[in-house]
This record gives C-alpha cells, structure tokens and sequence, in this order.
C-alpha cells in the first residue's frame, strides 16, 4: 500500500478490482460529473464513512420538497396552468408593467 500527502492529509493509495462493465460505466460516470473514477470511489468512502445515509437525505428532501409546495399555496400561488400568463401577453413588452 503506497501512501500519497496532500497539504496535512495522508492519503492512501488501494486497488479495486471489477468487472470491464463496471469499470467503464464508472468511467462514463466520472467524465459526466467531470472528475474520476478514483474521486467517485473517493466520495463514496468519505460519505460512507462519515454517515451519509441515502434514504434519510431523500426522506429529509422529501419533507423540504412537500413544506415548499404547502407554503406557495398557502400564499395563494400554486402550479397551475392557469396561474401563467397568456403566451399572447408573454410576447408584449408591457405585458409585465
């Protein structure tokens, strides 16, 4: 196992084996979020390790997500086609005055 310094952290270098599919996804999935495959596994252990849990996030964003939608209507806004405008007024440079 090699060790590499990165400013006061010491980082550990390990190998993984997988399958050629897993490994080009992964590939395909790193060049989509613009960083690498050792940075991918990288987030995935620090989030691991540090509690990250999936399921309580999307519950927590889910809550976050009703609580938003409640509150607009509340105020009496909402998403409904009938509260947009005209696509006629969209397009009069005074429609929004």
């Amino acid at each position: 196992m090699f060790g590499v310094r990165l400013g006061n952290m010491s980082m550990r270098t390990f190998t993984v084996s997988v399958d050629d599919e897993t490994y080009r996804l992964a590939c395909v999935k790193a060049a989509e979020n613009g960083t690498s495959v050792s940075n991918l596994v990288q987030s995935y252990l620090t989030d691991l390790t540090n509690g990250s849990d999936s399921a309580a996030d999307f519950e927590r964003l889910q809550r976050l997500q009703y609580d938003t939608i409640a509150s607009i209507a509340a105020r009496g806004g909402g998403l409904r086609s009938s509260d947009n405008l005209p696509r006629s007024d969209l397009y009069e440079p005074d429609a929004l005055s």
